[in-house]
């Protein structure tokens, strides 16, 4: 991790650290966290780290934004972050400004489509949008006309009904019933709604990889304080057996996660096969260990885990949500499965070996 990596990641860890502590929130069924959270971001310039600063933003590298999201995926925060930066991304493609405030992504999945009209207008209905609720502003890809389009759009000109996903966290339905867009440009030459959702899918990978390192962090500190039978459960060789197998899918989901992140910051465009193939593949092994990770760190813990005083669920919940964001692993699978066969068996191992 470069230098300028290292400092904007610990900025957020501060942030996170001070201002949204896992059992400070956990009680705190007011959500008076959020705002003082929010500010402090937006004072550091997070939410809009993608974009440059000739745009409103703060100008920061994708690799700087992917380390600040790993860190946000540690803290499991319920604020649209993630959304934001990622909007913010999306309308910076366009070269089109991004306001104050929170964002958020529509379409958030793969099967969704937004229309540009003939009089300019957004016609469309994207499903399981995140923070939809809480954004200001959409950041907007459309198709029509042959060609696809990014758009800066009022939340308030949309129909928005509320949803909640297994994290306790707004996941809503964004209908646009021929909406007057705030801006709207072309998007950029070949990028389309699979360029979206795979950066989509990257974001959450990382988050989903963050939020098991807490898991584990969380599960080994709980199994020696845990005394069962006169010792330490951490004593035990079935735990013991258990840390090991969580230990090895968060290891496995960072270093897919990373790999895929590290691609896309090399890249030129996602417009090719080695950021289709890692991005891809990072969502379904990431999303494969948010299952079996949590389901470990569950079993550690017991029936405590399970109880909605404790802070193991705020993790747990949010990874299992997280799979479905920007397309599901059997989505993707299918999508990896298509490029594969597309190419042909001769082509599948200097495919695999290329990475």
């Amino acid at each position: 991790m470069a230098e300028s990596e290292n400092i904007v990641a610990e900025t957020a860890e501060k942030i996170f650290a001070d201002l949204a502590d896992a059992q400070t929130i956990n009680h705190d069924k007011q959500g008076a966290w959020k705002a003082p959270l929010w500010q402090a971001l937006t004072e550091a310039g997070l939410p809009l780290s993608w974009v440059p600063d000739d745009l409103g933003g703060s100008g920061a590298s994708l690799a700087e934004g992917f380390s600040v999201l790993n860190v946000a995926g540690r803290h499991a925060i319920a604020v649209p972050l993630a959304e934001t930066m990622l909007a913010g991304w999306l309308l910076t493609q366009a070269r089109i400004a991004s306001p104050e405030g929170e964002m958020t992504v529509v379409p958030a999945g793969p099967k969704d489509r937004i229309t540009l009209n003939s009089d300019g207008s957004l016609s469309g209905r994207a499903r399981g949008v995140p923070f939809a609720k809480d954004a200001k502003h959409f950041a907007v890809l459309a198709s029509g006309n042959g060609s696809n389009s990014i758009a800066l759009v009022d939340a308030a000109k949309c129909r928005t009904e509320s949803g909640t996903g297994l994290g306790g966290d707004h996941s809503d339905t964004v209908t646009l019933d021929k909406v007057p867009p705030i801006t709207i440009k072309p998007a950029p030459k070949n990028f389309d709604q699979t360029a979206l959702m795979l950066m989509g899918g990257v974001v959450r990978s990382l988050q989903i990889a963050g939020a098991l390192e807490a898991m584990l962090d969380i599960s080994v500190r709980y199994s020696n304080e845990r005394v069962a039978f006169e010792k330490k459960i951490s004593r035990f060789q079935a735990v013991q057996h258990n840390l090991a197998r969580l230990a090895g899918e968060s290891a496995a989901a960072l270093a897919a996660a990373t790999s895929a992140a590290d691609t896309i910051v090399s890249a030129t465009s996602l417009d090719n096969d080695a950021v289709f193939l890692e991005a891809a593949s990072a969502k379904i092994r990431c999303s494969e260990a948010a299952e079996k990770g949590g389901g470990i760190a569950h079993q550690v813990h017991g029936a405590i885990g399970f109880t909605i005083e404790h802070i193991l669920h705020r993790y747990s919940l949010r990874a299992l949500a997280w799979r479905d964001d920007f397309g599901s692993e059997s989505h993707w699978a299918v999508e990896l499965g298509k490029l594969v066969a597309n190419r042909g068996a001769d082509e599948l191992w200097p495919l695999v070996a290329s990475r």
